[in-house]
């Protein structure tokens, strides 16, 4: 169902910005990338829920460590730039 709803909102985003283009209304840039972002959450959000727990917890784990090991390597090259000055 979430799938279902993912595609219908890049139909109608795709038909918008055809719509807008044929009227030759201007579109700003925070616009298109808010509205990507959007699809791009629903996509995902659709993709975890169809994943089984055991899988989900895997993936879920997985991007918390990497969030950390980009944390740790960002300290201590901050670290190290900071004892050269």
């Amino acid at each position: 169902m979430l799938t279902a709803v993912a595609v219908l909102t890049s139909l109608i985003f795709i038909g918008w910005l055809i719509y807008r283009a044929v009227k030759q209304k201007p579109v700003s840039a925070h616009t298109i990338s808010r509205s990507l972002a959007y699809v791009t959450g629903i996509y995902t959000l659709a993709f975890f829920l169809s994943m089984d727990l055991p899988q989900l917890v895997k993936v879920v784990v997985s991007i918390l460590l990497g969030m950390v090991l980009i944390v740790v390597a960002a300290y201590f090259q901050r670290r190290r730039q900071t004892d050269k000055s």
